[in-house]
């Protein structure tokens, strides 16, 4: 019996997928079977080793995101069937003194990027007739407003627009478009905030499971939103955080 959740058969391009979640979700989506594509501006070696170490499939191609037109040339006649947008930056500063070049660093790869890469993608498969799936990679910062990070905070907010907007034009054609906002997950870039231990303990106070997410808990909803199971789940930005807005 052919499986719900499988994604044999698929082909799915992943950005950032060198490490932390966008590393967990390449490798969460090669192990259900779909053929992987790492993309990243450094080096995605690492990922694509492991994945054929566990059996997969999986190649790397260099795409840098300060470009938000780099994918443009990626999808015609590739036979892609998923789209993840996971490459992400950040820059902190108090409002009132952030700088214009640190706000447009960060919109262009958060959100001018995350557009124009689903739009080359959305042309290819509106194209070709076929079905395929996008998953933004969204924040809690799409619900909430942080501190000291006001172009993260927009673009997320914008994520969970064009997310809602593209699922809105492209599902008549059988395309799903879907967004995670992660929690608060073990990765290099919240090392420092778990080792502090005043910090780190108001985290996970406030998180009902009582502990950090893992990568791989990003990748099996992203996995789930690429495979049939999702097919009529279109234009919801589902927060994977262990409770952390509910509270």
């Amino acid at each position: 019996m052919h499986s719900l959740f499988s994604l044999k058969g698929r082909k799915a391009l992943v950005t950032g997928a060198n490490a932390g979640i966008g590393q967990a979700i390449a490798r969460v989506l090669a192990a259900e079977g779909a053929e992987v594509v790492c993309a990243g501006r450094r080096s995605c070696a690492e990922t694509v080793e492991a994945i054929r170490a566990a059996g997969g499939t999986a190649e790397e191609i260099t795409l840098d995101f300060a470009d938000p037109m780099a994918a443009q040339g990626v999808f015609a006649g590739a036979g892609f069937d998923c789209l993840v947008n996971n490459a992400g930056i950040i820059r902190r500063a108090d409002s009132a003194e952030f700088t214009e070049a640190d706000w447009d660093a960060v919109m262009d790869v958060n959100l001018k990027a995350v557009f124009f890469t689903a739009q080359a993608f959305g042309r290819e498969l509106l194209a070709s007739g076929r079905g395929g799936s996008v998953v933004n990679i969204a924040s809690l910062l799409s619900f909430q407003g942080g501190i000291r990070v006001p172009s993260y905070t927009a673009s997320k907010h914008g994520v969970a627009g064009l997310t809602k907007i593209l699922a809105n034009e492209w599902a008549p054609h059988g395309i799903t478009v879907n967004a995670v906002a992660p929690g608060y997950i073990a990765t290099a870039n919240t090392e420092a905030l778990r080792e502090d231990p005043e910090r780190s303990r108001a985290i996970l106070e406030r998180i009902p499971a009582g502990r950090w997410g893992a990568p791989e808990d990003i990748g099996g909803t992203v996995a789930f939103l690429c495979s049939p199971a999702a097919r009529y789940v279109n234009g919801a930005v589902i927060n994977v955080d262990g409770g952390w807005l509910a509270r």
